[in-house]
């Protein structure tokens, strides 16, 4: 017997689920050789995550307390600075089982942009995880496991 129920698709609802504007609340980093953690982005990280119900998404994050350039057109030294406290990437995604693959489009690190990151994610309610690694870190080439802790952004928040 035929129903008009369509038959489950954990692919597709955990895609759905996804759909939000998200805001980094933590990013914890382990280093793989020895296990010393530490938070490459301080205690208050600032950024955001997008994932678009039409396969999009984009990711812009960097440490809260970074400095200033002292004027309008920052020096190179703190050009730099600035580049290294920055993750800034954007594509289209897909979801498989547990993971979501980011086909970056563009990328703040070149040697990102064409390629397919994929990260492991889990949610709790208004909570995502998602957890990259083990990876070789772009900053300094130290294998490490990062986790991204993010909080799903209700409408009228800042």
């Amino acid at each position: 017997m035929a129903t008009d129920t369509p038959s489950p698709d954990p692919a597709r609802d955990a895609a759905a689920a996804l759909v939000s504007t998200w805001r980094l609340v933590g990013h914890l980093q382990e280093l793989v050789e020895t296990g010393e953690k530490s938070h490459p982005r301080g205690p208050n990280p600032q950024g955001f995550l997008t994932y678009t119900a039409d396969g999009r998404f984009n990711v812009f994050n960097l440490p809260r307390d970074r400095p200033k350039p002292k004027g309008l057109a920052p020096t190179d030294e703190e050009a730099l600075a600035l580049f290294r406290g920055l993750t800034a990437y954007a594509g289209r995604y897909s979801v498989a089982g547990g993971t979501v693959i980011h086909h970056v489009d563009i990328s703040w690190n070149e040697t990102w942009t064409g390629t397919d990151q994929e990260r492991r994610f889990t949610l709790d309610g208004d909570t995502l995880t998602i957890v990259n690694g083990p990876i070789f870190s772009p900053w300094d080439g130290k294998r490490i496991i990062a986790t991204m802790t993010w909080q799903r952004v209700r409408p009228g928040e800042r």
